[in-house]
Order: structure tokens, then C-alpha cells, then sequence
């Protein structure tokens, strides 16, 4: 490897063919040769990788979900991918390299689990729940005193939309901003609903149906805004994970999907030949063999 001044060490490209050995080391000077010799990835930034990192992290979720070995050992790998990736062309940047991150790794995990390496004893996981919050704040306390001041929703979490919404909601509660119980949220549901109907209703007919042409799309776009931040704070009083709830319903909807087809290729038919009645009812079919499985 090379060392830099600052004793950041950037790996130094593998020769020849070479070998899956499952050493770190390995895979960093592996990645070290594509910066050099693919033109893909030797035209990547840190900027241009950020939409794969989330992309990677989502495949992941569906791998862990399928309960597929292969699949799941796969989309491991490619996360893993996504931090050797980051950390070369931060390393060739002379920033900091894989060595910077993982010793800052070990040092949150530490600093975050008093319970585990010091003195404190906490109960059960609802106290170190708290006392890990508690030791993020003294964390951002310490970021603040760097020059970062943040507003007190701003230190939420950074990932997909469900989850950045059930962040600042639970974030939002302990400020004292949220209902004590489920009805409030639910009636929020409700009344966000409603608003999003009648953004949807031709309202210049004297029976008012649905009709997307004369709808306001940036004014329906709002209001279904509103209502999916409603259903996700529904979720939260569930103590429910709204991403969670979300990927399992689209894994359940590919797997009755899947069925559909696999009954309609059995049949001698393609999806293209078939019409939404014969497809609902193999979707109820598909309901019972999950009942029955």
C-alpha cells in the first residue's frame, strides 16, 4: 500500500488475474485496479455513487426479506462494495481511508455501549435505548461546538421518504408535538384523505366524480403528501415501522404477482393474453395458497 504524508494509506492496484480470498486487504487492492483499468469506474465521483448506495441498501432490505442465502450474501456485498468504493476515492483524495473508517466505527460502537465496556448497568433494551439517545445528543452538542449548529429536526435520520417522515414525527414527539393516543392520528388520516378526494373531484358536475383532468397536479401531488404523512404516523402509534410495513406489502404484491403468472404459464398464457378479471381472480387465489402455506 501507499502511505501518504498524512498517513493515509491509498492500496496499491492488485497485478494479474486475481483471486477471491475473502481478505480485506484483497478486495481493497481489487478495488485500487478498477479505479485504474475500468472506465466506469474510474469516472465515478463520491457525488455520482451516492444513488447506488441507496439503491444497494434497498436491494439489501429485499434480499433479507426473500430469506435467500445466495441472494442476501450477494446484496451483503455489493453494500460492502458501496464503503471500499468511497473509501479509495477518498483515500486518492488524501481525506481518510478504510482504516480512518473503521476505527471510527469502533469508537462510536464503544463510546455508544457504556453498559457493555464500563460501569452502567441498564435493565433491559428500553434503557439503552434512551441512553443511546442520550450519547447522540452529547455527540451533537460536540458537532455544535465544531461550528455545526442544526435545528432540532434536522438531526433525523437521512434514507427514504417513510423513513425520514417516521424520524421527524418521533423526533417531533418528544418535543411534546404529537396526539396522546392512536384516534388523533387516525382522524388525521382521514381528513387528509378526504382533501385528496375532493382535489380529485370534478367539482363543475352536478354529480361530482373522480377525474384526473381537471385535477390540479401539483395540488394532488400536496395532498397525497399529506396523506401518506399521516399513514406513516399512524404506523409510529402502532410502534410499527412504516419502510418495514412497506417493503414487506411490495414483497407480498410480487409474490401474488408471481403466482398469477406462474398459473397463467401453466395455462399456456401470457400475462398480455389475459384480462384484469381472470388476473383478480387468480389474485384471490393466490391470497388462499398463502393461507394455506
Amino acid at each position: 500500500m501507499n502511505t501518504l504524508d498524512n498517513k493515509i494509506t491509498v492500496p496499491v492496484p492488485v497485478q494479474g488475474t486475481p483471486e477471491a480470498t475473502g481478505q480485506l486487504d484483497d478486495l481493497l487492492a481489487l478495488m485500487a485496479r478498477l479505479r485504474v483499468d475500468c472506465p466506469w469506474d474510474k469516472k465515478q465521483s463520491n457525488h455520482s455513487l451516492i444513488p447506488y448506495a441507496i439503491e444497494e441498501a434497498y436491494e439489501l432490505g429485499e434480499a433479507v426479506q426473500s430469506d435467500d442465502d445466495e441472494d442476501i450474501k450477494g446484496e451483503l456485498g455489493d453494500v460492502l462494495l458501496q464503503v471500499v468504493f468511497h473509501c479509495q476515492m477518498y483515500a486518492e483524495q488524501g481525506r481518510f481511508d478504510m482504516s480512518d473508517v473503521i476505527t471510527t466505527l469502533q469508537e462510536k460502537l464503544i463510546r455508544r455501549h457504556p453498559h457493555v465496556f464500563e460501569a452502567e448497568n441498564l435493565k433491559d433494551d428500553a434503557a439503552v435505548k434512551v441512553r443511546w439517545d442520550e450519547i447522540k445528543a452529547e455527540e451533537q452538542h460536540a458537532r455544535e461546538a465544531r461550528g455545526k449548529p442544526k435545528r432540532r429536526l434536522d438531526n433525523t435520520k437521512v434514507g427514504s421518504a417513510l423513513m425520514q417522515a417516521q424520524d421527524v414525527q418521533k423526533q417531533a414527539s418528544k418535543l411534546g408535538f404529537d396526539w396522546e393516543g392512536i384516534a388523533g392520528a387516525v382522524d388525521k388520516l382521514d381528513e387528509e384523505i378526504a382533501e385528496l378526494k375532493s382535489e380529485l373531484t370534478d367539482k363543475s358536475k352536478e354529480a361530482a366524480k373522480y377525474d384526473i383532468s381537471k385535477a390540479n397536479i401539483r395540488e394532488v401531488e400536496k395532498e397525497l403528501g399529506d396523506c401518506m404523512f399521516a399513514l406513516v404516523n399512524v404506523a409510529r402509534k402502532l410502534n410499527l415501522d412504516a419502510e418495514t410495513a412497506t417493503l414487506t406489502c411490495v414483497h407480498k404484491f410480487k409474490s401474488r404477482f408471481g403466482y398469477i403468472e406462474a398459473q397463467l404459464d401453466a395455462a399456456g398464457k401470457r400475462l398480455e393474453d389475459s384480462d384484469i378479471t381472470e388476473m383478480d381472480a387468480l389474485w384471490e387465489a393466490a391470497k388462499q395458497h398463502e393461507r394455506s402455506s
